[in-house]
């Protein structure tokens, strides 16, 4: 059997978007309980020169939604980044959420050999629909969901490979 560009792109997409908006209830409760400012987490980052954390969602977010859109031949949407709490940040996942649900694999499926262009870092840039997907979208939304979950753990949220992975479809758990 064959892997489709929607089976490839969609479920998997929405698998990590709704693990990470699991992470991010975690670390609004963690800043909860202990009565920590949720901007002292927001605003963290792993090291001066990378983006904060409230930034690493934003930017897990673009990515997905408008790679996805570009595949599906949708409008590119952009969002004003303007969310400063982790139920903000949640909301922002859960409307990119809604919009791959409404997405059908006829949007998607032979998208494999069709130019993406966009700017990137002030350049156009082209790639074909599957190199589009697999070398930039999926490692882009991996890239900085991890490092969101990294950010909070390293702030002591207790999280583990399991809210990241999330539960497997089609495995049967005790």
């Amino acid at each position: 059997m064959n892997l489709s560009m929607y089976q490839a792109s969609v479920p998997v997409c929405m698998r990590m978007f709704r693990n990470f908006v699991r992470i991010l209830e975690k670390g609004g409760a963690y800043a909860a309980e202990r009565e920590i400012d949720p901007s002292v987490l927001l605003d963290s980052r792993l090291f001066p020169d990378m983006f904060p954390l409230v930034r690493q969602v934003q930017v897990a977010t673009d990515i997905g939604k408008r790679g996805m859109e570009r595949l599906a031949g949708d409008e590119v949407t952009f969002v004003e980044d303007a969310e400063t709490s982790f139920e903000e940040l949640i909301g922002r996942i859960q409307s990119v959420l809604d919009y791959l649900e409404a997405l059908s694999p006829e949007q998607i499926d032979g998208t494999e050999d069709t130019p993406i262009t966009f700017k990137l870092r002030g350049q156009d840039v082209t790639f074909a629909g599957r190199d589009f997907l697999l070398n930039f979208v999926l490692p882009n939304v991996y890239f900085h969901i991890t490092t969101a979950y990294n950010i909070l753990r390293h702030n002591g949220v207790e999280l583990g490979k399991p809210d990241y992975l999330g539960r497997f479809e089609g495995v049967q758990y005790p």
